[in-house]
């Protein structure tokens, strides 16, 4: 079963690079203009739809078993890659706290990208049942 954290491991790079780049976009062109919550809610249906895409190609290139188990590992280990990068660029890359990083959820920009995050966790158990 080795494939799936192999899996879960390009699932999470691909898509956290292009987030990477959508976020620095997000901060410096889109926010100043239509305001966090604004560009949170046009950011995170852009990166469901690469999620979406993402994990696709990541299924059609690594064969991870087309079970529920394997698929809920699968986004497991992508969102724990994801929430360990996120946590990392918070404190070195901006010089955050970890009590600042979790507070940031609290607000609704913070619970929206939550929410996104969790749906690109879901997505590779989404690929089971829509193709």
């Amino acid at each position: 079963m080795v494939v799936v954290p192999k899996a879960a491991a390009a699932y999470f790079a691909i898509a956290f690079a292009i987030a990477f780049v959508l976020g620095t976009l997000r901060v410096l062109f889109v926010a100043p203009r239509v305001g966090e919550l604004g560009a949170v809610l046009i950011e995170v249906p852009i990166m469901l739809a690469v999620s979406w895409l993402v994990c696709s190609w990541v299924l059609s290139r690594i064969a991870v078993p087309a079970s529920i188990g394997a698929r809920l590992v699968m986004g497991a280990v992508a969102f724990t890659l994801l929430m360990a990068a996120e946590f990392a660029l918070g404190v070195y890359g901006f010089g955050m706290t970890a009590g600042e990083i979790v507070s940031s959820f609290a607000r609704l920009p913070g619970q929206l990208g939550l929410s996104g995050q969790v749906g690109f966790a879901l997505m590779p158990v989404l690929r089971l049942f829509v193709r």
